[in-house]
């Protein structure tokens, strides 16, 4: 897939005063600082479309971006440990779990892992509430530009095993690096071929 266009269109608190256009969603969402909008950023060849920030939790509204005027990128609040205060974190939850059990033109979440670490029960807990309530989705593993093949193996190998234990059938998982643009083709392929049976 080749991007044309990506542009703006709207932030909103309430997911049912997002885009009525009825075209399809790819919602990214990830812990604070896992690299989410210089991933969007990365897919769309455009450093300024999603803004970042080395302050967690700079994404705190529900952003619609318009690609090739066909289908959108959602980008999502960070979940985790952004400095935010109770009742806000407890708005973007609302928010949140709100758009991803009733948005229908929703058609796959990427659900943002950083390949250093090791398994994070806030993930995988937010990866199986997504599971169970039938959202579909994949992982996106980041960042593996700052460490060598081998470890990133290791994390990946370690977060498909801690996720089996309530999946028989593990999520499509995607490996990336926004610095290199390593996983690009990948992840807008399988965003075409989504497209294609829409």
């Amino acid at each position: 897939m080749e991007i044309k266009t990506a542009t703006f269109v709207v932030s909103n608190s309430d997911y049912r005063k997002c885009p009525s256009t009825g075209l399809p969603e790819y919602a990214f969402i990830g812990r604070s600082n896992v690299g989410k909008s210089s991933l969007i950023n990365m897919l769309t060849r455009n450093k300024g479309l999603a803004k970042t920030s080395v302050r967690p939790g700079k994404t705190q509204l529900i952003n619609h971006f318009l690609v090739n005027n066909k289908w959108y990128i959602v980008d999502l609040p960070g979940y985790g440990f952004a400095r935010v205060s109770k009742s806000s974190r407890s708005a973007w939850q609302k928010m949140i779990s709100d758009y991803f059990l009733h948005r229908e033109t929703l058609v796959n979440t990427f659900v943002l892992i950083d390949s250093r670490i090791p398994p994070q029960q806030i993930d995988l807990e937010f990866i199986n509430f997504l599971g169970s309530n039938g959202v579909p989705l994949a992982i996106v593993f980041t960042k593996v530009d700052k460490q060598n093949q081998r470890e990133t193996a290791r994390n990946v190998s370690n977060f498909k095993q801690a996720l089996s234990e309530t999946w028989e059938e593990l999520p499509l998982m995607f490996i990336t690096s926004s610095a290199t643009g390593y996983g690009r083709d990948h992840l807008l392929d399988f965003i075409d071929s989504v497209n294609a049976t829409l």
